[in-house]
């Protein structure tokens, strides 16, 4: 483990000793980011997440009675009940723990009271999907405790449920399985129609994934993502008119978005173009990592911002300025938005050499740009969950 790990994994027990006083299993669960493929999930298309060394840690005992008390160490916040009472609470952290109990519930799986603590180093609003990792953490955690034998594709459905059906937020399947399923020094290219996955090898030596964040979140993003999803889907509809075998973007070749498209309106042709020029961009993309060609796929994270800013129409100044000031740093291979868009964080490749230079010089740019104070974060891709300590 890294010397935040270990920190963090200490910090744990002694909290735990402290309410208690038993000694509890302890597993980790990785916050995510997504290379590329972006917008692709919903279209059933490809995308191309890894695990990060940045992660959730449950500390966790089973009880002999239905009580259930957490602790939020980072927080210093309590939440107790008694099952099967599972309500919603204002307070927000207990909702992740509390989706997971009841659709371990729902599938059957009998659970008893626990205690168990919590802890992370996601950054919580950078696009890292800290709500994933927590879901996954404790669901695993929870099948270890009662051994209840849950597979990890089992896991990540039942994390993506927590989001959807209790805590409300209508979020594909890409975070939890990114989660679930990260291994150290690869990507995982997910087939978001069929689940399929294959991992390939990203070189990370002297190569660190960077997270700029912008601190702005436009208004814009929730309407705009519903809008772009209904526009892919009328141009899926029209096209089927043609090839009845479509059955979303994912299924549209380049010819055949050209050669219908003066019957769609531009701002139509504009949303299924960059979708159907992203999923192929992908495919690329692994060819390259295949080939240790880390540039070839730099300059195509590059191309993707540019489909988001020019025809996806996702972006905003704030992102565009960060990936613009990174084409004159040659320790940059390659940058883009990363996310649903109108703000949030740019995801970049960086050369580990005189990154602190680097850190320094768009820090200044950018707060004389908009007066910001930028957040950094870099990282490395990690394994997924799994037990540390027993």
């Amino acid at each position: 483990m890294s010397t935040a790990a270990t920190d963090i994994v200490s910090h744990l027990e002694e909290v735990f000793k402290q309410h208690f006083h038993t000694k509890p299993i302890i597993v980790r669960s990785p916050g995510r980011v997504n290379l590329i493929g972006e917008h692709t999930d919903y279209n059933e298309g490809f995308v191309l997440p890894a695990a990060v060394d940045k992660a959730a840690y449950v500390a966790l005992t089973p009880r002999q009675d239905d009580y259930y008390n957490w602790v939020a160490a980072d927080l210093n916040d309590t939440y107790s009940g008694k099952l099967p009472d599972i309500q919603k609470s204002d307070k927000g952290w207990p909702n992740y723990l509390s989706g997971m109990v009841q659709q371990l519930v729902k599938a059957g799986h009998k659970i008893r009271g626990f205690d168990c603590v919590i802890s992370a180093n996601v950054p919580i609003g950078a696009g890292m999907s800290s709500s994933a990792a927590l879901e996954c953490a404790v669901g695993f955690a929870l099948s270890e405790a009662f051994n209840l034998n849950i597979s990890r594709i089992e896991l990540v459905k039942l994390g993506q449920k927590v989001e959807n059906e209790f805590v409300g937020v209508k979020s594909g399947i890409m975070d939890q399985f990114a989660s679930v399923f990260g291994k150290k020094d690869h990507v995982i290219r997910l087939d978001c129609r069929s689940l399929e996955y294959e991992y390939f090898p990203f070189k990370m030596q002297d190569i660190r994934i960077v997270l700029c964040d912008t601190g702005v979140k436009h208004s814009l993003v929730a309407t705009e993502y519903n809008t772009r999803r209904e526009q892919c889907e009328a141009g899926v509809k029209l096209l089927q008119s043609y090839y009845p075998e479509i059955k979303s973007l994912r299924d549209v070749s380049l010819e055949q978005l050209e050669l219908h498209r003066m019957e769609m309106e531009p701002v139509i042709y504009n949303r299924c173009l960059y979708v159907v020029e992203e999923i192929a961009r992908l495919l690329l993309a692994t060819e390259d990592l295949q080939r240790g060609d880390m540039a070839s796929f730099g300059n195509r994270m590059y191309l993707t911002h540019y489909g988001l800013r020019d025809l996806y129409e996702v972006s905003c100044p704030e992102l565009d300025y960060l990936v613009e000031f990174t084409e004159k740093e040659d320790i940059v291979l390659g940058s883009r938005m990363m996310g649903g868009g109108f703000g949030g964080c740019t995801i970049n490749l960086v050369k580990e050499e005189n990154i602190e230079a680097f850190f320094d010089r768009i820090s200044k740019a950018y707060k004389q740009q908009t007066g910001i104070n930028l957040k950094i974060y870099d990282g490395k891709i990690e394994d997924g969950t799994s037990v540390i300590k027993r």
